[in-house]
């Protein structure tokens, strides 16, 4: 046995020494692109319209990936023009499925370059680049007897991986989403379906016809309002409004709401790395790696082989933007609840303000 494992990594070394400056590993991404854990990725598995403006990419993810809970999120990258962009998308499929896949589901965005992207690229047997599952809009584990899901737009998606997940386990159940047509409804026939089994109780505003959903309304469309265990997800004025509406009447506790908020990145030259844990701030050109730059400062950090090959300089970035220094690829992130992703210090350059969960 020992005789064998020798010969194998004497043969790896010779295949390195023959493949260097990359290695072999390099090659096996190549070929099979979700076999490392290190580098997160997923491929396309299939693409479902929901409406004309919204698709469902079910997603099979490689090694390194960790289960969601019903409610999470995740961030999806893609590469646009040489440029990295990520956004956040909710989770839209029950959790704990026995083929390992799950679904986010894509909805068009006014002037949003990920989203068109998306909608007009995304095909079968395509990679993407992701997050690991994060959010705290979660259910309960004991769940409440009375549910209220109060969306609009996009924001049915995490709460259809909630009812998709857990719906047998909830007693009564209202669901009021907005929309500005019926056929603007994602997922409507779905929702329609288990109102019509008597599952839930499904209320739909059609903002075309009726106009936006003000707060108070909700009084007269659910009398047991503020008795609910409520979650909501939906524009920034709409839950501004929930809010204060909760508030005044004393159940702010009893409503949880999902906002997702994004940050305009510009890629310039440059720009102030903020290491969060050690409270250190650092000046790194352009021309200069992160680590090159945070260890110019005192700053302890991890490294390896310093030519993007072994990934032990990887840390994550909380906010900020980042050029890839062999070959310009812009890669950014936007603070999303605390979200964050993960890059490599060795050929990272600042490209504007950075900030370092380290």
């Amino acid at each position: 046995m020992a005789v064998t494992r020798t010969l194998r990594d004497g043969a790896w070394r010779v295949v390195e020494l023959i493949t260097t400056p990359v290695v072999p590993a390099d090659y096996l991404d190549v070929i099979a692109p979700l076999r490392n854990p290190t580098v997160l990725r997923a491929r396309i598995d299939a693409v479902r319209p929901e409406t004309d403006n919204a698709v469902t990419l079910e997603l099979r993810p490689g090694r390194g990936w960790e289960p969601h809970q019903p409610g999470q999120y995740i961030r999806l990258g893609v590469d646009v023009d040489g440029v990295r962009l990520w956004r956040a998308y909710s989770v839209s499929s029950a959790a704990d499925r026995s083929d390992g896949r799950f679904t986010v589901t894509v909805n068009a965005v006014e002037n949003g370059t990920v989203s068109s992207y998306l909608l007009k690229n995304a095909r079968k047997g395509m990679l993407v680049h992701l997050d690991l599952p994060t959010g705290d809009f979660l259910l309960p584990e004991s769940r409440p007897a009375k549910a209220l899901f109060v969306t609009a737009g996009s924001g049915i998606t995490p709460v259809m991986g909630m009812l998709r997940s857990a719906l047998h386990e909830l007693d009564d159940v209202i669901v009021v989403h907005s929309a500005r047509t019926a056929a603007d409804v994602v997922f409507g026939a779905e929702l329609r379906d288990l109102a019509a089994q008597g599952r839930i109780r499904l209320i739909e505003r059609h903002t075309r016809s009726d106009g936006r959903l003000k707060p108070a309304e909700l009084a007269d469309l659910v009398p047991d309002l503020f008795e609910r265990e409520t979650w909501a997800c939906g524009p920034g004025d709409l839950l501004d409004d929930l809010q204060e509406h909760w508030a005044d009447a004393g159940a702010a506790e009893r409503l949880h709401v999902e906002r997702f908020r994004p940050t305009v990145l510009v890629a310039g030259d440059g720009g102030t790395v903020t290491f969060e844990k050690s409270g250190q701030v650092v000046e790194a050109p352009g021309g200069t790696s992160i680590l090159a730059a945070g260890e110019a400062a005192g700053q302890l950090m991890p490294s390896g082989c310093r030519m993007g090959i072994c990934y032990k300089c990887v840390l994550p970035m909380r906010e900020g933007i980042v050029r890839d220094m062999r070959d310009g690829t812009i890669t950014t992130a936007s603070e999303v609840d605390g979200d964050k992703i993960l890059i490599q210090t060795c050929i990272s350059a600042a490209a504007g303000p950075c900030r370092l969960d380290a």
